[in-house]
């Protein structure tokens, strides 16, 4: 989704009206339970908000000429890998084993084995279509967010084929644009 994405992708910026942003906070802290406390200090209500709009029916939110969250089309608003890496505990996590993680890194969509295996592990609450964090076998940081294509319990029983849509990782465009000039 990111992989080659740039600054020449953003097709409009527009600032928000009060209702819209209270919207978009009120979304977010539907999608995150756990991130309600600090939404005043993520998204303060005095704040402007800038909507990017960019291609492939792609939104980010941006604040202070900073990503925090995306969404695609009219889905659930998604973290960005930085507002993760800052508040850690704001997604149900998967993890992948050690053999998943170069191909995760460029790109590659989760399979589930990837996330069966010895090293990897699930959480069996997660439903079919929740936006999730990827955690790697061994490391602190989440390597990736995703959007999950079955259940955990049908990717347990299934073992093949997609488990997780890989939407964002490290080092891709979005990672790498710390901040919109």
């Amino acid at each position: 989704m990111f992989k080659k994405f740039s600054f020449e992708d953003i097709s409009a910026q527009n600032q928000v009206k009060a209702s819209v942003q209270r919207k978009i906070r009120q979304s977010i802290a539907d999608e995150y339970p756990g991130l309600e406390p600090l939404l005043d200090d993520i998204l303060p209500k005095k704040t402007p908000l800038i909507v990017a709009k960019c291609q492939n029916h792609l939104n980010l939110v941006v604040m202070n000429n900073v990503p925090l969250f995306f969404n695609v089309r009219d889905g659930p608003y998604m973290p960005t890998l930085r507002l993760l890496h800052q508040y850690p505990d704001i997604m149900k996590k998967f993890q992948v084993d050690r053999g998943a993680i170069k191909f995760v890194l460029s790109g590659a969509n989760i399979m589930c084995p990837g996330l069966t295996s010895p090293g990897g592990a699930l959480d069996d609450e997660v439903l079919e279509e929740t936006p999730v964090a990827i955690m790697a076998e061994g490391k602190q940081h989440a390597l990736a967010i995703g959007y999950t294509k079955m259940s955990a319990k049908d990717i347990s029983s299934i073992n093949k084929g997609i488990g997780v849509d890989n939407m964002h990782y490290l080092n891709d465009g979005l990672w790498k644009m710390e901040r919109l000039e």
